[in-house]
């Protein structure tokens, strides 16, 4: 299968400059392609997996990956998909991001060639800068470009209106240094992608055989935007994101749009794909779907070993028995869940409801108690006057507290 048309079957292109000259030219030989993402922050999220992702497709079928750093763009913002300026970073910033980032993908992505754009921007003198790219640019051309003219209305600096030029040039100095031809971005970056290839045009000529080529909004069924939680962005950064926080948001995906997202983030074949999608028909229950996707994508970002954590976790909170887990799986299960600190000294129970907020009151606390709702570190107490040594468990750091079937609160030990 040509690797248009597997995209294609995923649901992985949005827009194309060219697709019979692309095709053709994949046709002919193994091209180099690349993807950019500027250094607003120290960690991809999963939004940033889908182009990345369709170049591993690329790099499998043969390709050669390039991932461009922003170190130049980064430093002054993209209008893209944003109503307002950019908070203008720090260079040390920048740099710590570049640095975080590039080792991020990195360990994800062992076939990408990673490169900075600030390497063959910053030599470049601001009279250089106008006479040599300004001068190739119209005006009223980046004005009617989407990323821009939705900006005009409430105003756009002459730094971040620039944004698109910068961009132009990364894909010209990747097409004279690497051969690189195709670009490949998110939906919204259409304008920055066509100025690129005006740019190569214009400076190259018409016969150079460069493309642009965009990946669709990803939207779960409802039409509402995937990828965020209750708690923000998932992050790949394991800091940020535990694996089993991951490998939870990958399982608790509906029916309704599991099937869109193993098309689009695995490397599952058509035919397993389909298996999975009867799966839903007949045997729903057991999210088998869901299962897949999440071990897929959690043992692609995070590797093995961290898989199998989450899996364990997953099943010993299902089955309730937490001491099965060690300290640094309680740390990773029950991060982000209220949690309070409290001294090693040993507390009355009543009392450790009260220490650990899970009750506002005693009263409340001994009802809660007595009704059998309490279960610390995973075994139901029901004496009031019981006494609980911290120093006892998960290597005296921790005591998980749980109150009815999935209310779970964390004492931190000081």
């Amino acid at each position: 299968m040509n690797i248009i048309d597997e995209l294609s079957w995923r649901g992985l292109i949005n827009q194309q400059s060219d697709e019979d000259g692309l095709r053709n030219l994949i046709d002919e030989k193994d091209i180099s392609l690349y993807c950019g993402m500027d250094p607003t922050g120290d960690s991809m999220h999963i939004g940033h997996l889908l182009p990345f992702m369709t170049l591993e497709r690329f790099a499998r079928a043969g390709h050669h990956p390039y991932v461009v750093i922003g170190g130049a763009t980064g430093s002054i913002g993209d209008p893209s998909g944003k109503k307002a300026e950019r908070p203008m970073q720090t260079m040390d910033q920048v740099n710590h991001n570049v640095e975080a980032l590039s080792n991020q993908v990195n360990n994800i992505f062992s076939d990408f060639t990673m490169v900075n754009n600030y390497d063959w921007t910053e030599p470049i003198g601001i009279l250089d800068f106008l006479r040599d790219y300004g001068k190739l640019f119209n005006v009223n051309t980046m004005l009617n470009k989407e990323i821009i003219s939705s900006r005009l209305e409430v105003g756009i600096s002459f730094t971040e209106f620039t944004y698109q030029i910068l961009q132009s040039l990364d894909f010209l100095t990747l097409y004279r240094k690497h051969d690189v031809q195709l670009q490949v971005g998110g939906g919204d970056q259409w304008g920055n992608l066509t100025a690129g290839l005006d740019l190569i045009h214009k400076a190259e000529g018409q016969d150079a055989k460069v493309y642009a080529l965009t990946i669709p909004l990803l939207l779960k069924a409802d039409g509402t935007k995937f990828g965020k939680t209750a708690g923000g962005a998932v992050w790949l950064d394991p800091k940020k994101t535990s694996p089993y926080e991951f490998y939870q948001f990958w399982f608790n995906q509906d029916d309704k749009d599991v099937v869109n997202l193993l098309k689009k983030f695995t490397f599952l074949s058509k035919e397993e794909i389909d298996k999975l999608a009867e799966s839903i028909k007949t045997a729903p229950e057991k999210r088998l779907a869901q299962k897949t996707l999440a071990q897929e994508v959690t043992k692609f970002v995070h590797g093995e070993e961290a898989l199998k954590t989450a899996e364990k976790i997953t099943d010993v909170l299902f089955s309730g028995e937490i001491q099965a887990l060690t300290t640094t799986e309680v740390a990773e299960a029950f991060h982000g869940v209220p949690s309070e600190e409290i001294a090693a000294d040993p507390i009355n129970l009543v009392d450790l409801l009260i220490a650990a907020n899970v009750d506002k009151s005693k009263r409340q606390a001994r009802e809660d108690i007595q009704n059998g709702a309490i279960r610390i570190n995973g075994e139901k107490l029901t004496d009031t006057t019981l006494e609980i040594d911290p120093k006892t468990s998960f290597d005296g750091k921790y005591i998980v507290i749980r109150r009815g079937k999935k209310k779970y609160f964390l004492a931190k030990i000081k």
